[in-house]
């Protein structure tokens, strides 16, 4: 028995994309659901006392493994259970949470894989640059509460005075707060955003992507759902590659393994991803270098 705890509704396309490759992968590893297997899949939304709730529901079927989505789970899971094997596929840092004792020996009930390498924020500021080469200010849309966050936006700052670029923090607690700064930001000339990686920009994605729009800004995301949704280029971990792997551990688990034993892995799948029909909106011009490079270019 498999359980499953979303933080999004039934119909977010996301989640439902990712979730189907991590059944898929279930299914080439031999488990085939009603027959030996039973998945139990909670959407508990982006409402943090819903995903408490699901998450104790979802304990109580006393499940032999969870699939945790990410950090915006994992605190209520980890509330309601400290013995069933939790797997997470989508998390920035598990040993700064607190989730694992170490990445090579996670030690407890919980193992997975993470999303994201710090160095990786720098990346973002190089392809801003490329993509948009007269941007001097960037604003870092950044989720103030998360420690990850913090880390994130001391990558960026590191990188960002060998591009003579200025980097402001933006928090984004809410959808006031992110329209209210983003506009106040774009008043002067030159500005360009990079949205770091959280829950919180998930949640808020499609009004990132119309300020973004609606301000002449160009942005740089962590994610390819982001481009295909209208957003410039984005520059991150392929998220379904960690589901399909998640699927791997999950296997692992159900056979016997314990994921005290299994370590917490890095991404091994990077992709970049341009939309043509957004940089010709705010009059770029894409250079041949970044196309060739480019996983994928939406048109």
């Amino acid at each position: 028995r498999i359980g499953v705890l979303n933080p999004a509704a039934a119909d977010d396309a996301v989640f439902q994309a990712r979730l189907g490759a991590f059944q898929q992968e279930l299914a080439l590893l031999g488990w085939s659901i009603g027959r030996n297997v039973r998945i139990d899949i909670r959407w508990a939304s982006t409402n943090a006392a819903e995903i408490r709730r699901q998450a104790a529901e979802l304990v109580a079927l006393a499940p032999d493994v969870i699939l945790a989505a990410g950090d915006s789970t994992m605190p209520s899971l980890l509330q309601a259970t400290r013995t069933v094997p939790i797997v997470f596929a989508v998390v920035t840092d598990p040993v700064g949470a607190g989730y694992v004792d170490s990445l090579a020996r996670p030690g407890g009930n919980v193992t997975g894989f993470m999303n994201f390498e710090f160095g990786q924020s720098g990346k973002w500021l190089d392809l801003l640059k490329e993509i948009a080469p007269t941007v001097r200010r960037v604003a870092v849309l950044r989720d103030p509460v998360n420690p990850a966050q913090i880390a994130q936006f001391g990558a960026i700052q590191a990188v960002a005075p060998s591009l003579s670029l200025e980097v402001i923090p933006v928090n984004m607690r809410d959808a006031g707060e992110i329209e209210q700064s983003v506009k106040t930001f774009a008043r002067s000339p030159n500005g360009g955003l990079v949205v770091a990686a959280s829950g919180t920009a998930v949640r808020y994605r499609d009004l990132i992507i119309t300020l973004a729009a609606q301000n002449k800004l160009p942005a740089v995301y962590w994610e390819r759902f982001f481009v295909a949704a209208g957003g410039l280029i984005s520059y991150g971990a392929d998220l379904i590659d960690n589901y399909r792997r998640a699927a791997g551990y999950a296997d692992r688990i159900l056979k016997g393994e314990k994921p005290a034993d299994l370590p917490v892995q890095v991404p091994t799948k990077y992709e970049l991803v341009i939309n043509l029909k957004t940089a010709k909106a705010l009059g770029l011009t894409v250079p041949q270098s970044l196309l060739a490079r480019a996983d994928e270019v939406i048109e």
